[in-house]
């Protein structure tokens, strides 16, 4: 009896020490999927001659790629220690938006922008679905607990992969499918799996999913990982994700299988020979890549290639950039070898800006702010359009993730059967510069005209007034001076969201986010008084 009622009490003791380790692994355990040797993707091959000579797209999405990240936008990650030769060609020798917009400050929603042309006031897809579990986890690791949880929209919400863009929403591959395109999606989609919503319901013929979110498994000879201590997000991610893709799902979790190499050539590859097959019928290719997305996983060859970058993350984080500009690299070399570089346009983008739970300071700089806000750091991205023989040229009129689909349908000389809060960049320039772009995440709101961002918060209570003409990195806020541009700014705001769409799902969980420094500063020194902070909704 004594031995049974010290076995309990040492379990019990156990239980209490490492409750949060537990659930975490209880997490894990039920958001597993059997996972399969990798199988070869036969593509469907269009027809041996070309009679269709309408305009190629290869929409290229990175994973919240910071705007200093690249050596065109920017100085470089690592103060120009890594250059994006690729990247700054196309930007160089093609259309560059140095002034362009993520739908907001997280993936899913910029993403179902990017895809429809519309706000997600308008589509009611306003907040990012987290894999079933994150929320708890997330308030059981952060630290200083500045997670809070909705414990009734954990209920209420359908589960991660349900929570999907609704199917009467048309997409650009619906459209250019039913006009006769060849479309095919690649790589991250976070846009629901289930019935209606996965890619293959919203007008993609093929699709590879991604399926989880390792670059190659964690203990693979040819990886070198890098681990955040200091981020609750890559606890959980090292925990739940595995080295898995799917092809042509339909059911959640069927069919998964490991990749060929490191995830970002893996997709690369394949989108070469999706560019092969198809290279006699007109086609849209959506190649959205999951780095530089946590967690960070470098291929060792391009790690030991950067040796002049001393800090370990900043390292790998740099090694996955390479990858990520040898996939444009590899893209524009099949389009040669097969004759569609003047003939193909390519968009290059970032589902929003950097983060800063990696802890790296200057990925976003000159701007202030990160992923999960409004600031300009977390929604500057960089946007191009590139086609071999166009001119060169840079435009500074404010661009947004809307505007891809409206542009490339009027590429198409397809007009659109649904309504898009886009519009054609190449059409009117005083468009471009005379309308308002706004944004809403829950009580983040946002509004820019005629060079004004008006940022509202109600969690805490803020108005933040720049006027980006003379202060782009958000310096100096004005909205206590200059009250009747604050009044000017809310009733453009107010009669934008008269008529919005109610969010589809409720938001699971509020963040606080620092605006000026990195989740690691945060952890190492604590917050500080009167720290500029969002309450980021999701």
């Amino acid at each position: 009896m004594k031995k049974i009622l010290f076995f309990l009490l040492a379990l019990g003791l156990l239980i209490f020490l490492f409750w949060k380790e537990l659930f975490l692994s209880f997490v894990v355990i039920t958001g597993k999927f059997n996972v399969s040797e990798n199988k070869e993707i036969i593509w469907e091959k269009g027809p041996e001659n070309r009679i269709d000579d309408r305009p190629n797209f290869i929409v290229f999405v990175a994973d919240d790629l910071g705007i200093n990240d690249l050596t065109s936008f920017g100085s470089g990650i690592a103060n120009g220690k890594l250059p994006t030769p690729n990247i700054d060609f196309i930007a160089n020798t093609g259309i560059k938006f140095s002034n362009a917009y993520a739908g907001t400050g997280m993936c899913a929603p910029s993403r179902a922008m990017i895809v429809t042309g519309r706000y997600a006031t308008s589509t009611g897809y306003e907040f990012t679905p987290l894999p079933d579990g994150m929320g708890r986890s997330l308030q059981l690791f952060a630290p200083f607990q500045s997670v809070e949880v909705n414990t009734e929209a954990l209920r209420s919400n359908p589960r991660f992969e349900l929570q999907g863009l609704p199917n009467e929403e048309i997409t650009f591959a619906d459209q250019l499918s039913k006009a006769g395109y060849h479309t095919t999606h690649i790589g991250k989609w976070h846009l629901g799996r289930g019935e209606g919503e996965h890619p293959n319901a919203q007008g993609f013929k093929e699709s590879l999913l991604m399926a989880s979110g390792l670059f190659l498994p964690v203990n693979d000879p040819n990886v070198v990982n890098a681990y955040l201590d200091h981020d609750p997000v890559d606890k959980f991610l090292w925990a739940r994700m595995q080295y898995a893709a799917s092809f042509n799902q339909v059911k959640i979790g069927e069919n998964w299988f490991e990749p060929k190499g490191y995830l970002t050539d893996y997709y690369t590859n394949e989108a070469r020979k999706v560019i092969r097959a198809n290279k006699n019928r007109p086609f849209l290719l959506y190649l959205a890549h999951w780095g530089v997305h946590t967690p960070l996983q470098a291929l060792k060859s391009d790690y030991d290639a950067l040796s002049n970058i001393e800090d370990h993350t900043e390292r790998v984080y740099a090694a996955m950039i390479k990858a990520l500009d040898r996939s444009i690299e590899g893209i524009l070399d099949e389009l040669n070898i097969q004759g569609l570089a003047d003939n193909t346009w390519i968009i290059f983008t970032s589902d929003n800006g950097g983060a800063g739970y990696l802890g790296l300071r200057y990925i976003n700089a000159p701007y202030r702010g990160w992923k999960l806000s409004l600031f300009e750091g977390g929604i500057k991205v960089p946007l191009i359009f590139w086609k071999e023989g166009i001119s060169e040229k840079e435009i500074f009129e404010r661009a947004a993730h809307i505007d891809i689909a409206p542009t490339i349908y009027a590429l198409a000389k397809e007009a659109p059967e649904h309504n898009v809060d886009g519009i054609d960049l190449f059409s009117n320039s005083s468009e471009a510069k005379d309308r308002a772009l706004f944004w809403r995440t829950g009580h983040n709101k946002v509004v820019i005209k005629d060079g004004w961002k008006l940022q509202l918060s109600d969690h805490p209570k803020r108005e933040w007034l720049f006027n980006l003409n003379n202060d782009p990195t958000e310096k100096v806020d004005l909205s206590k001076e200059n009250l009747t541009k604050v009044a000017e700014l809310k009733t453009i705001l107010n009669e934008h969201l008269k008529n919005s769409k109610e969010p589809l799902f409720q938001s699971s969980l509020k963040a606080k986010i620092s605006i000026d420094r990195t989740l690691k500063e945060v952890v190492e020194d604590g917050w500080e008084e009167d720290e500029d902070y969002v309450m980021w909704p999701n």
